[in-house]
């Protein structure tokens, strides 16, 4: 049996930054290609720079059966026409898992949905705890003109399985509309059949 030593990971609660985590992934806005429905201005702010839209910081823990792996999130502010920077989102490869996460800062929402297109939204702030339940993706959106940092846990085998969002979206999206976010309907979305 391999035996794990406990470790404890600091948390800088304004930054996001991981004290001994590992960074795992940056996504820059061309990364985000075929994310949001403004084609044309993803493609300009691309142009422009290609901003940072999140990075995730996860901390050494195994991922595999009886661990649980937990990190932070760092969502950036922005929008790409009318819609808000967010993280690609996914389901878990091992669908019966849940996820939580623990605002630490900024505003934002967290969309989340079945494969079948049952969907909800759920408000994240500071100290807010979000459940995600087994079967539903979910996605990251943040609202406010600071960084979203989110604290977040899972179980170690869960897997990530970014691919069906990517090929098939959410059913709402969030909008900047007279200055507040508003949910619309995904024009591009399409629901897996339940059979």
């Amino acid at each position: 049996m391999d035996l794990l030593e406990p470790f404890s990971t600091r948390v800088d609660l304004r930054e996001g930054l991981l004290g001994n985590g590992v960074h795992r992934l940056s996504r820059r806005i061309s990364d985000m290609r075929g994310m949001f429905q403004d084609e044309q201005a993803w493609a300009e702010i691309a142009a422009q720079g290609d901003p940072l839209v999140y990075e995730v910081f996860v901390a050494p823990a195994p991922e595999s059966e009886g661990h649980l792996c937990h990190g932070v999130t760092v969502l950036h502010p922005g929008r790409v026409g009318d819609e808000y920077f967010m993280t690609k989102g996914h389901y878990h490869q091992k669908s019966g898992t849940a996820e939580v996460y623990y605002g630490l800062r900024g505003n934002g929402l967290m969309m989340l949905q079945t494969r079948w297109g049952i969907w909800r939204t759920v408000d994240i702030a500071p100290g807010t705890v979000v459940y995600v339940p087994p079967h539903w993706g979910h996605r990251s959106i943040n609202t406010a003109d600071e960084p979203l940092v989110l604290l977040f846990a899972y179980p170690g085998d869960a897997g990530h399985d970014y691919g069906t969002i990517e090929s098939s979206g959410f059913a709402r999206l969030i909008v900047a509309r007279n200055g507040r976010p508003t949910l619309v309907e995904n024009p591009s979305y399409t629901a897996e059949d339940p059979g």
